[in-house]
């Protein structure tokens, strides 16, 4: 028996009642429910309900249908809605393999960044299904369902894009894949907080310039990271351990940080930061933001005061690999399930390991990399990668904050 589908689309203010009343309409009919999309944008809907029902000159079709026609026709019009009716087969209304998800993220978004990205979306052979919001502020995040695309070469192409237009794209598979990532590992200094840990120890020491230079040269990957950490470090030598409460004090989470950590930690995520900072700082982030799992690097103190030198294994490019690994067995999670934000040269290996790379207004050699980047000075804009909307957000502090009261 062949199938055959309708598709309803009604538009206009929307109002309680109309999916409601559409649905009475549509019960009293020999049909099923194949499809429905429905949003709402400044008070006006566009509600679209798909329904097969079974074709062929033995079923009295065209009586069915087009008293179902005039039936929905007069709801509309009670409802002061347009409504827009099309038939089609069933084989026709199946959706293509290879789902991809491809997040748009910006200051703003210009109609010709929107342009751009989906034109490079229809030149890939690939179809947009469906767009939703998921931010407006303080950067907007749009979410687009994408089928029909090899995801290595989409990805290519819209990144080419993304520089052009001056924003940011992600695309990732759907699915389980993209909602299993259950570990969160983040580089510290200028990921998690603003500047360099190093460099506000040295500015204590009289030695910025020279350390903020060693320190640049070892992001871009142009120095060893542990070569550049010893040379760094030894200029601290004659410090006051003291120094450790003034620095704290002087540490500035990047914007987003705490609704980052706080939201992921609602959702039960679990929260690592390694750094090739030191330990006498990051502890206080731990105990702070309430972070599951760290490492660090300590300096050593002698008589109260730092000797130059850094005590035991250093934490660089290869040990935040190590450190992602250990922490996913400590989560019983397979790396699969990880994501890893960084923005210097000593994060690409962890950032390679990880279910999901991410650079954070990173280096060109990390972004490279990186499974995607974003650009926005905002760190909570991570959340919209993972599906997670501003609404939703909001919402959930609203509630804590009820919960309190």
């Amino acid at each position: 028996m062949d199938q055959r589908t309708l598709l309803i689309t009604l538009t206009g203010p929307d109002r309680p009642g109309v999916t409601s009343r559409l649905f009475s309409v549509l019960s009293k009919f020999p049909v099923t429910v194949s499809d429905i999309e429905q949003v709402v944008i400044r008070g006006r809907l566009t509600l679209g309900v798909l329904v097969a029902y079974a074709g062929g000159p033995s079923t009295g079709t065209g009586t069915t249908l087009g008293a179902m026609w005039t039936a929905i026709e007069r709801i509309a019009e009670d409802l002061g809605l347009e409504v827009e009716l099309s038939t089609g087969s069933q084989a026709k209304e199946q959706r293509r393999r290879g789902r991809l998800s491809v997040s748009v993220l910006g200051a703003t978004l210009q109609p010709a960044a929107i342009a751009g990205i989906a034109g490079r979306i229809a030149a890939a052979g690939a179809n947009i299904d469906r767009i939703e919001r998921l931010a407006q502020w303080p950067v907007t995040c749009i979410e687009l369902s994408v089928s029909g695309a090899d995801p290595d070469a989409l990805r290519v192409e819209l990144a080419a894009e993304a520089a052009a237009q001056e924003v940011d794209v992600a695309v990732q598979r759907t699915g389980l894949s993209r909602r299993a990532k259950r570990l969160i590992v983040m580089d510290v200094d200028s990921t998690l907080i603003q500047g360099e840990v190093i460099e506000l120890l040295a500015a204590h020491a009289g030695c910025l310039e020279e350390v903020a230079r060693v320190t640049e040269e070892a992001m871009r990957g142009e120095l060893d990271f542990a070569e550049s950490l010893r040379r760094r470090v030894a200029l601290l030598e004659g410090l006051p351990a003291a120094v450790f409460d003034q620095v704290r004090k002087e540490v500035v989470l990047t914007p987003g940080a705490r609704t980052l950590v706080r939201t992921l930690k609602r959702l039960d995520y679990r929260f690592a930061i390694v750094s090739g900072g030191f330990t006498q700082i990051t502890d206080g982030l731990v105990a702070e933001l309430g972070i599951d799992y760290s490492a660090a690097n300590v300096l050593e103190v002698v008589d109260g005061r730092l000797t130059g030198r850094v005590e035991g294994e250093i934490v660089d490019r290869p040990g935040k690999a190590r450190a992602l690994e250990r922490f996913a067995r400590e989560a019983h999670l397979p790396i699969s399930q990880t994501v890893a934000i960084g923005d210097g040269a000593n994060d690409l290996d962890m950032i390679a390991a990880a279910g999901l790379g991410i650079a954070f207004n990173a280096k060109p050699v990390v972004r490279q990399a990186a499974d995607t980047a974003v650009n926005t000075p905002y760190l909570d804009s991570i959340l919209y990668l993972l599906g997670i909307s501003r609404d939703e957000v909001e919402a959930a502090d609203a509630e804590d904050v009820l919960a309190i009261q």
